[in-house]
């Protein structure tokens, strides 16, 4: 009698331990899902229907008083155990199935970074400092520029053109000295003497600025109310002159012949043809005693381009044709010493040091 009863509570004792098993992996696997569902709460994912807990094990309702014979449940060895923690069920709910693989491989449509946040941020910087490396050379890298001698120039044909008598007589014509045009007279002595007051060329006798003799300069300053004698190596004088020569070979000139009688002499304007090119309009302006003007103004940059090559081979006598167009492209770009035609009659004239 007390060997069986051992027997019945050795038995007892094994299935309640047995339960106590089955109840603590079922409640991992409780505690599993409820993870799963808080991370998924946290990242802001919707999901399917949420796993619903399976009601209790029926091991987990301990059965009161002893199992009859024949409905005992079976035993949960280690072994046994074992094998149905490994095994996997044979099919598994649409929305569980999803948890997994959310879970095992997360989801499809989200590109894992390759970086992480430490490498990020020195990339940006990297990538930062190089733009502003980029930027710093633009902006600092020195650009293309006209002679130093220009910026002289340019100041004194400021003061030059303060003279009233620079323009035509008796039209008037003020190209040289315009408020658009004055470029005409620092391009047109760059060409010749590289803006140098003092030029001198010991073959031709020329001496500053324009390329005309002392002798025929001293004939145009005389009309210009100079306050001393003309001195061709004097900037302001030179200027003066040129404007004035300029001048007279667009719009003409009348002067007094040995005889006492006047003489009209015209410039580039008396002709319709070269209206038509310089003002797109073959009109002309005739006056008795005064050399015949276009009717309009040269205002559009081409016309102004074809009036200063035509004036460069006048003012320069012997100039080529190629010569006076780069004196015409120098004008043009007045503002833009960059410009790879600038650049290329530059290094003619100057050599690589232009």
């Amino acid at each position: 009698m007390m060997s069986a009863e051992f027997e019945h509570y050795n038995d007892d004792d094994e299935l309640w331990l047995s339960d106590l098993e089955t109840r603590a992996i079922d409640l991992e696997n409780e505690l599993s899902v409820l993870r799963d569902a808080r991370d998924r709460t946290l990242a802001g994912q919707e999901y399917a229907e949420e796993r619903v807990p399976s009601p209790p094990h029926p091991s987990f309702r301990r059965v009161a008083g002893r199992p009859q014979p024949g409905m005992r449940e079976p035993l949960h060895t280690a072994a046994r155990r074992a094998a149905a923690r490994s095994r996997v069920p044979a099919s598994e709910p649409a929305g569980d199935a999803r948890t997994r693989e959310l879970i095992d491989h997360g989801r499809r449509s989200v590109r894992r970074s390759r970086f992480s946040r430490v490498q990020r941020v020195a990339i940006g910087l990297a990538i930062a400092a190089l733009g502003v490396t980029l930027l710093v050379v633009v902006v600092l890298r020195p650009g293309a520029s006209w002679p130093p001698s220009v910026a002289l120039v340019k100041t004194e044909i400021a003061t030059a053109c303060q003279n009233p008598n620079v323009a035509s007589e008796p039209n008037q014509v003020n190209f040289a000295c315009g408020q658009s045009t004055s470029q005409v007279l620092w391009v047109f002595s760059l060409m010749t003497s590289g803006d140098n007051a003092n030029f001198a060329d010991a073959k031709s006798g020329r001496q500053g600025l324009e390329p005309i003799s002392a002798a025929q300069g001293g004939a145009v300053a005389w009309s210009l109310n100079l306050h001393h004698p003309y001195n061709p190596l004097n900037a302001g004088d030179s200027l003066q002159v040129a404007a004035r020569a300029i001048n007279n070979i667009i719009g003409g000139a009348s002067l007094t012949g040995n005889n006492g009688k006047p003489t009209v002499q015209p410039g580039l304007e008396s002709s319709p043809a070269n209206c038509l090119k310089y003002t797109g309009s073959a009109a002309v302006i005739t006056r008795s005693g005064f050399p015949d003007v276009c009717a309009s103004p040269v205002t559009s940059p081409a016309g102004q381009a074809a009036l200063v090559a035509d004036v460069y081979q006048q003012w320069f006598v012997g100039a080529s044709p190629t010569v006076a167009q780069e004196a015409s492209v120098l004008f043009q770009n007045s503002n833009d010493p960059g410009n790879p035609q600038v650049q290329a009659i530059l290094k003619n004239l100057f050599g690589p040091a232009a």
